[in-house]
């Protein structure tokens, strides 16, 4: 069956109808610039738990959080953000800070702390960067090793769990991480700020960090190539 294109028209379209909100299930594609129209124009994007990437027992959808100011520079830069009932708190104060730093936040939950299984919402967050629906992921639990865990069951995801700046800059330099994970209840808010602003700002250094990155995706690849 043939997926379902939403375009930049189709957006507008909805500008001028009034309304607020799209609705992405599995057989629905954003084209770039929907996605860059619907950040310009405050439309939320919500994806089903049928969408790609969103598929979890515990996981209802995505909520996407458009940045206050549609022109940032990292406007078009959509974060995967997710968390278990352990790393809630931190994971809402990290929205409204990612916000704040002019991010496109999508939001997998979870949504309270009520006791929830943290599978589900690190490979939610991990498979919405292995597709390429978020450019990052960062996941929230009690500690931050358990996510990590899951996140690198995932194809194409390098997760690290930092507890300070520096792990959070070699992460991103020599490994070049993809998926971040916390600890709620280990790692204070100010701190965890600084290791994402951190993390985020850090750019892949190559050169002979690449052809070590690359040994790590062949392991990976050696696994896939046996099913």
């Amino acid at each position: 069956m043939a997926k379902k294109v939403i375009t930049e028209r189709d957006v507008l379209e909805k500008v001028k109808a009034g309304e607020t909100i799209i609705r992405l299930d599995g057989d629905t594609v954003l084209t770039p610039s929907a996605k860059d129209a619907a950040l310009q124009h405050h439309i939320q994007v919500a994806y089903s738990q049928d969408a790609p990437g969103v598929r979890g027992k515990s996981v209802d959808g995505v909520s996407l959080v458009v940045p206050r100011a549609a022109n940032s520079p990292n406007a078009s830069t959509m974060i995967a953000l997710g968390s278990d009932h352990g790393g809630f708190r931190l994971k809402e104060t990290l929205k409204q800070f990612l916000g704040e730093l002019g991010f496109a936040v999508a939001d997998v939950g979870t949504n309270s702390e009520e006791a929830c299984d943290y599978p589900d919402f690190a490979y939610a967050v991990a498979a919405m960067v292995s597709s390429g629906q978020a450019s990052k992921g960062i996941m929230i639990d009690g500690v931050g090793v358990a996510s990590a865990i899951v996140a690198n069951k995932v194809p194409g995801i390098r997760a690290v769990p930092c507890y300070d700046e520096f792990v959070a800059r070699s992460s991103r330099e020599h490994n070049d991480a993809n998926v971040l994970t916390l600890g709620g209840r280990i790692v204070g808010s100010e701190l965890a700020k600084s290791i994402v602003k951190v993390w985020l700002e850090t750019w892949f250094g190559g050169g002979r960090h690449q052809a070590r990155v690359q040994k790590i995706s062949d392991v990976e690849q050696r696994y896939i190539a046996k099913k």
